[in-house]
């Protein structure tokens, strides 16, 4: 082959490469960030990727985008290994126009998506954009179009991960709302609609980039971020321990590893985590930590809706979906943040084939105003569907309180729990003692004298918790399978999982399209 041609060959691949040119990998630089090239070497197999759509370009001829031009147009795409796991993966190049998402570029990510749920591989996305190239007009909206109907075209079929790097506003938010978890970079990533100038025109509040849409604001407050971490490398390394969880598509089962943790090992001391005041609070993370695999537990959401706890762990080396209530924060009590908390990850979970162990410790529905006003109904409702529809294999586990509506909705054997297991501690009923003793006995009480009726309501309450409430009684009809020791958690949970593992599931539901959740 001519020399020449092969010359021509290399200072193209380089020039692609340089993005929008040494200037602005510098700015990238001292803004904190990694360029998009520099993101994939951390992140894939070193010699492993295969670059999909090198040469692109855009088509734009107007308002100087003739003279604007970059191999790739913005966006580098293609197939890699992360630990040997094959992934499709894309980084969006803020040294090109700010990352600015155009028909091109936007038909590279779309076509990566359709190719993810070709080969059966997940999806990672690395943005790092100033959201929709305004030059192009209806042709950049066009191609957010495309990618969002790729996103959901791939939702259930293969995993999904964003991380947040730079900015990502207006449209270009809506693509990592449709995966299936985003990261953010605390200080130099971003979300919103619509930045800080136009809310001040519009609404006159005053707030900074960070205030608005900055990660921690979207890991605590609105939900949108699943994980926040403090620079592209921490980002990227979370990523790979994500991925380790995950099957590649959903007709595969997650990886199965070895964690060297007896799968029988006993723990005495879960014997008294539960504290015997029913109100005292507890960290149930502690339980966690003891029942799973050492050091197995990722959670997620772990800022947003802290009162329920879930993620990822490994029992015996296989991995589970753990939701949890926390009695440390609210008493554990759910409320519409939590609901579509636990919501969200139980369907995540049954679409990658992923087991559910729910560990419940639940007063009940948060009450009051603001969450029945907010619909707190609706969103409740909606950890009931992700429960009754699901067909992974289901284990529950009652540590102490499960109350009214709340003890039905986390996974009780009456919305398709496969085994149900109650520490001595539980407690099992419409609701506490102390309200169920006011409707019962309000008349007895009433009557009594003054002096008495304290002494007559800790009496009540004592014969309520001991002859309705005790998980003997759930038991004798059915709705707990086993009344376990704290310390045989572990082994009973391994034992049971052995066997669900192998569960198919052959309920026929009546013929339908979909369901219609309560969204």
């Amino acid at each position: 082959m001519d020399q020449a041609k092969i010359e021509e060959l290399k200072a193209l691949r380089e020039r692609a490469r340089l993005g929008g040119g040494p200037d602005r990998i510098a700015s990238q630089h001292k803004a904190g960030k990694l360029t998009a090239w520099e993101r994939l070497e951390l992140l894939l197999d070193p010699g492993s990727f295969i670059e999909l759509g090198r040469f692109v370009r855009h088509r734009a001829t107007e308002f100087g985008m003739a003279e604007r031009v970059a191999y790739g147009d913005g966006a580098v795409a293609g197939l890699g290994e992360v630990g040997g796991r094959r992934v499709a993966v894309y980084a969006q190049d803020f040294t090109f126009m700010g990352g600015s998402v155009g028909e091109m570029h936007a038909r590279k990510i779309a076509a990566l998506i359709e190719m993810a749920m070709k080969l059966g591989i997940p999806v990672i996305g690395l943005n790092d954009s100033g959201g929709a190239r305004i030059q192009e007009g209806v042709d950049a909206l066009k191609g957010y179009g495309e990618i969002f109907y790729a996103n959901v075209l791939a939702s259930g079929v293969v995993p999904q991960i964003v991380a947040i790097m730079g900015p990502c506003a207006g449209g270009a938010v809506y693509s990592p709302a449709l995966a299936d978890f985003v990261i953010m970079v605390r200080k130099t990533s971003y979300m919103f609609i619509t930045g800080p100038k136009v809310v001040k025109a519009a609404t006159g509040e005053d707030v900074t980039f960070e205030e608005l849409g900055g990660a921690d604001v979207h890991a605590s407050k609105s939900g949108v971020a699943h994980f926040v971490v403090d620079n592209d490398r921490e980002a990227l390394d979370l990523i790979k321990r994500l991925l380790s969880y995950l099957p590649s598509n959903n007709v595969e089962d997650p990886p199965y590893v070895e964690t060297g943790d007896d799968p029988y090992r006993e723990d005495e001391a879960l014997n008294s985590i539960v504290p015997d005041d029913p109100e005292e609070p507890y960290d149930v993370k502690e339980v966690i930590y003891r029942v799973f695999d050492r050091g197995s537990f990722l959670e997620v959401h772990e800022h947003f809706a802290p009162n329920a706890v879930v993620g990822f762990a490994r029992l015996g080396g296989y991995v589970v979906g753990v939701v949890a209530n926390q009695p440390a924060y609210m008493a554990g009590a759910l409320d519409i943040n939590s609901s579509d908390k636990i919501a969200r990850f139980v369907e995540f979970c049954d679409a990658f084939n992923i087991p559910i162990v729910t560990l419940v410790d639940v007063p009940g529905f948060l009450p009051g105003t603001v969450q029945e006003h907010g619909g707190v109904i609706r969103h409740g409702a909606k950890i009931i569907y992700a429960y009754a529809s699901s067909t992974v294999p289901k284990i529950t586990v009652i540590l102490r309180k499960a109350y009214g509506g709340a003890y039905i909705a986390l996974g009780s054997k009456h919305l398709g729990a496969d085994v149900a297991f109650a520490w001595p501690s539980a407690e099992i009923a419409v609701m506490g003692p102390e309200g169920a003793v006011e409707v019962i006995y309000r008349d007895t009480i009433a009557a009594a004298k003054p002096e008495e009726r304290e002494e007559l309501v800790r009496k009540f309450v004592k014969e309520y918790r001991e002859k309705v409430t005790t998980p003997y009684f759930a038991a004798g009809r059915g709705y707990v399978d086993d009344v376990i020791m704290p310390s045989e958690t572990r082994k009973v949970l391994f034992q049971t999982l052995s066997f669900l593992l192998s569960k198919r599931e052959r309920k026929q539901n009546p013929p339908k399209k979909h369901g219609v959740p309560p969204v």
